[in-house]
């Protein structure tokens, strides 16, 4: 076997678990021929023994993250075959509860925290539970299962980087199977030998037959073993072969020759350890016949109990999309006396929530012994260290990433991106994983993980430093999008999105860091989607948001002095969004202007004025009208800076025009 050898029932029961796979694969098959699968239906059949040698290691408490051909790992972690097939057939007792299919399996309750049919974000996932593990003190494993294909992403990369850095309880498990979907590994990567590529990371990359149960089953214990004593990850690669296509339909000789799989299906991991129980008498030929036919009936039960179960409710289709309501904070506080600014009212309610909350720590680039480029974690780190207070490489996609693994196993990751533009680089993460996580687990799967930035144009910072993108975020169902205009606002709504159970982005304006306010010294929340009326009128509503609020209340005391009373509507956060207060106010004045410094198509300003279109269409007395920043990236000189954003005189003028209407 090429292995030690193991005497007694182990190798007995990898036997059994990597027929139940093949078995479970191979109906799965036939059921994809007979319609009842009605996607995609990617098989592990080859590949049997990569799973099963892992896998056999862990507990419910050590989790695994997989990529689309996750069958095999599901099954291996503890999926039932009942719950495997019911999902791939869409019914409510699937393992997603039908909100998954082939490529989107998740069971947490077993340490299945889920598969995803983008390449990539499995590895980053892992490393995320590492980190949980490794601040909560817990010596569990977490365990990426990925093909050949993901090794060439940038996911990879930055996972291992991650994780060796930091010394992360985390196995990179590599099923090199030689094809990413159609693309031969040999073709795609300069460097064909995944193995050792650990040395670049200074892990240890070992390379396996991927066919050899017990050659795994070894090495999965000595990486686990490395995991549990502090000395960080290991990556593993098992040269293997899939020897059915890359998913069920699909034409499979343009890119490899029958000659090829024929050769490999001779190399199969179960005929492998057939013959070696055989060879060493630890199994007789009835034995194996009876194990064979006790995984066959046990498949086809499964597609019986799969067949017979329910559909889903049409009316739970969008359950899950965000967690239940929490409890209403307690109202927040009068202002006082005391004035500080953005920064510092935010750092306060991370100070109070830190001291409360010991699974939260922060992610970013200078935010430890620095404090962060806008003081926003000064002096947490000479409190919490550096666990808590991570200073990380500049690797957006990496460390989101891994936020997104750690807020699944049980911490609360806090990402502080400087500015918003940063975090573009890992939008694939937010979109595809954070904003989904908890609808495609059915909502077994919590995301409180809290992503902050500045944004707007200011201070010459020109186009990288200078977006908008709340209107992006709020398209995204999922996400809770917060874009606070003061200090006091600032410091409730942090303090808020900090106990919240969904993913926020908090969006700070960069030109309002600094500005002073009356914020209460103790720790108050604001909930979201409660809008504010910093001012009250009879003639015009004027929607805006964050830095422009302040320009709006500057133009309305101006106009104030012609006789125009505006009334001025501060949504504060996006998504959710107060439409109640909007249509209320716009109900007594009768007109509304939206002012945005973002982009006009497909904006902000475009949602509100579809909402009073369609509610409060008979209260209008004039058109809804918007003023927006220009539709252009943000060039650097002050002069051309504040000719694309709407200045104080551009919101007189275009109070005054509505109210001329």
């Amino acid at each position: 076997m090429g292995a030690i050898e193991k005497a007694g029932e182990l190798p007995r029961e990898l036997f059994r678990r990597m027929l139940r796979i093949r078995k479970c694969e191979e109906q799965l098959a036939k059921c994809h021929q007979r319609g009842l699968v009605h996607g995609a239906c990617h098989t592990y059949v080859g590949q049997e023994a990569i799973a099963t040698g892992v896998c056999a290691h862990l507990n419910k408490d050590d989790v695994v993250f997989s990529t689309h051909r996750g069958h095999g790992h599901a099954l291996a972690k503890g999926v039932t075959p009942g719950q495997l097939f019911a999902e791939l057939f869409g019914r409510s007792t699937g393992c997603s509860q039908g909100r998954g299919g082939s490529m989107h399996l998740f069971s947490p309750e077993v340490g299945m925290m889920g598969t995803s049919g983008i390449v990539g974000p499995c590895i980053l996932q892992a490393a995320g539970a590492g980190y949980t593990f490794k601040l909560l003190q817990k010596k569990h494993v977490g365990v990426a299962f990925f093909g050949d294909g993901a090794v060439n992403n940038g996911a990879f990369h930055e996972g291992l980087n991650l994780a060796a850095i930091w010394k992360l309880p985390v196995l990179f498990v590599c099923e090199n199977n030689q094809f990413a979907t159609e693309v031969p590994f040999v073709y795609s990567a300069g460097n064909p030998s995944v193995a050792s590529r650990g040395e670049s990371y200074g892990i240890p990359g070992v390379l396996l037959d991927g066919n050899d149960v017990l050659a795994i089953h070894e090495a999965a214990a000595t990486a686990i073993e490395r995991a549990h004593s502090g000395h960080g990850p290991t990556l593993l690669e098992c040269k293997t072969y899939r020897t059915r296509s890359h998913s069920e339909g699909m034409g499979d000789f343009t890119y490899r020759t029958k000659e090829e799989v024929e050769a490999w299906k001779k190399k199969c991991p179960i005929l492998k350890l057939r013959g070696w129980l055989l060879e060493k008498k630890l199994a007789s030929e009835a034995e194996l016949l009876e194990w064979e036919k006790a995984a066959q009936e046990e498949a086809l039960e499964a597609e019986k109990f799969a067949e017979a179960s329910p559909w889903p409710d049409p009316a739970t289709a969008a359950n899950h999309v965000l967690a239940p309501a929490s409890p209403t904070p307690a109202p927040a506080p009068p202002k006082g006396e005391r004035e500080t600014n953005c920064m510092q009212a935010t750092l306060e309610a991370l100070t109070f929530a830190m001291e409360r909350d010991n699974s939260i720590f922060v992610l970013g680039e200078g935010i430890g012994v620095r404090g962060g480029n806008f003081k926003t974690t000064l002096g947490l780190f000479a409190k919490h260290g550096a666990v808590r207070l991570c200073d990380t490489p500049i690797a957006e996609r990496g460390f989101v990433g891994l936020a997104c693994g750690a807020a699944m196993t049980g911490s609360r990751p806090v990402i502080d991106f400087m500015f918003a533009d940063f975090l573009l680089d890992s939008l694939g993460e937010l979109f595809n994983q954070i904003a989904k996580m908890q609808y495609m687990s059915s909502g077994r799967l919590k995301m409180p993980l809290l992503l902050r930035g500045c944004v707007g144009i200011g201070h010459s910072a020109a186009t990288h430093h200078s977006g908008s993108y709340f209107s992006l975020f709020a398209n995204i169902p999922g996400l809770r999008v917060v874009v606070p205009s003061n200090a006091y606002d600032a410091k409730g709504l942090l303090a808020h999105a900090l106990r919240c159970q969904d993913p926020v982005v908090f969006l700070e304006p960069r030109e309002m860091l600094n500005l002073k306010e009356k914020v209460p010294e103790g720790d108050y929340e604001i909930p979201f989607g409660v809008a504010a009326i910093p001012r009250l009128g009879k003639d015009v509503t004027v929607v805006a948001l964050g830095a422009m609020v302040n320009k709006v209340l500057l133009a309305a005391l101006e106009l104030e002095k012609e006789g125009i009373e505006v009334e001025v509507v501060d949504p504060r956060t996006v998504a959710p969004l107060d439409c109640n207060t909007i249509l209320a106010s716009v109900g007594k004045t009768g007109r509304l202007l939206v002012a945005d410094e973002a982009f006009r198509p497909c904006g902000f300003g475009a949602e509100i004025a579809a909402l009073v279109a369609d509610l409060a269409f008979d209260d209008l007395d004039a058109p809804v009208r918007r003023l927006n920043g220009t539709h252009t990236p943000t060039p650097y000189s002050p002069t051309l800076e504040a000719a694309v954003i709407p200045s104080i005189n551009d919101i007189v003028a275009a109070i005054r025009n509505l109210v001329r209407e």
